[in-house]
């Protein structure tokens, strides 16, 4: 519901409680109809739900209230071209069961501006371009960015939540370098001062502060998923970075297999989210952020799997797609804009689901 409509609510039953006789029919002659008619019809949306403590977080308009998709997890897995995976018995889980029970792409790629490493993917994601970025260099001086264009600055100011869920970090610093197999070039959040400074983020002035009160609120261990949705305090929109022994990136022990880590974990973690009460209304993506060496160099495809309860099942799609897409999908779920950079010209994932968004 948008703010107009709550002040007109407001004033509607401020005038039927504190008014009588004559004044109602005069100065405060509000009927129902011509309440009705000062409300527009995005205003008039209205379900039940909408009154009784629903999330509304995300409703810049009447519409987005209604979205299916409410709440959206995506999670990044590392450096493979999408034939390594599919038909690999190094992943079982992805292909026996991600995709028989949801959609995914044969011909998802990185955008074709960049080449490598791995962080512009992410800032790509974040903001649909990499504004820059072409090092995967911790956030520095000389490294981070001003700019407030970006998914989770519109998130916040249409008041919907969100939060980069990481593995291996502490919890009680903004996590601006590495620890343990945490990497921030795996986390785009913390390189936008708007995120990462003192008085984030209305106040930029002091950028790169470890100490942010908003980073640390929002920039969660990756643990604090599971009480998260056991409580159902989950936010609406939720980047998940596994480690880099889980993200498929280090091929560590003891399994000393790349894919086949990526693999048992994804088959650890997602059932966690599936069983949870707020899968009856999410989605859940996996994405690749760019292929292997040689992959890279030629673009090759790689992965993007959707598994959600308004995913079609078994469906996959070899229509081209970027990063640019994938950022376009979350504007258009949680009805957030203007479409950033590279996204005012791509194509949503819609066809991956049998009603979007």
């Amino acid at each position: 519901m948008s703010v107009r409509a709550v002040l007109l609510l407001i004033a509607f039953a401020s005038c039927s409680s504190t008014t009588t006789g004559d004044q109602m029919n005069t100065s405060m002659d509000l009927s129902a109809r011509d309440f009705a008619g000062a409300l527009d019809s995005s205003v008039l949306d209205l379900k039940v739900g909408d009154l009784n403590g629903s999330d509304l977080s995300g409703a810049t308009d009447g519409s987005v209230a209604s979205h299916n998709i409410q709440t959206v997890f995506i999670i990044l897995m590392e450096n493979l071209s999408w034939s390594d995976v599919q038909a690999s018995t190094d992943a079982p889980y992805i292909n026996g069961t991600i995709l028989t029970h949801g959609a995914y792409l044969t011909n998802y790629k990185k955008p074709s501006q960049l080449v490598a490493p791995s962080e512009p993917n992410y800032i790509w994601l974040e903001a649909g371009d990499n504004l820059s970025f072409s090092t995967d260099d911790d956030p520095s001086s000389s490294h981070h960015q001003t700019t407030t264009d970006h998914l989770v600055t519109q998130l916040n100011a249409a008041g919907i939540s969100w939060k980069s869920y990481q593995e291996d970090i502490t919890g009680v610093v903004c996590p601006l370098s590495g620890i343990n197999n945490y990497a921030p070039k795996h986390n785009p959040m913390v390189f936008f001062d708007d995120v990462n400074a003192t008085g984030a983020p209305s106040d930029v002035s002091h950028p790169l502060d470890t100490m942010s009160a908003y980073c640390i609120a929002h920039v969660r261990p990756l643990t604090e998923l599971t009480s998260d949705l056991a409580s159902g305090t989950t936010a609406r929109y939720n980047f998940i970075t596994p480690n880099l022994c889980h993200d498929m990136h280090n091929s560590c022990a003891p399994t000393n297999n790349n894919l086949r880590q990526g693999d048992n974990w994804l088959a650890s973690f997602i059932p966690m989210i599936q069983a949870s009460s707020e899968y009856a209304h999410a989605a859940i993506f996996v994405a690749w952020d760019e292929p292997d060496t040689i992959g890279t160099i030629l673009n090759s495809p790689i992965g993007l799997m959707v598994l959600s309860p308004f995913a079609k099942v078994g469906f996959s799609s070899a229509t081209a797609y970027d990063h640019s897409s994938t950022l376009r999908t979350m504007q258009d779920i949680f009805g957030v804009g203007p479409y950033l950079r590279a996204a005012q010209t791509a194509t949503n994932l819609s066809e991956l689901f049998t009603s979007f968004p």
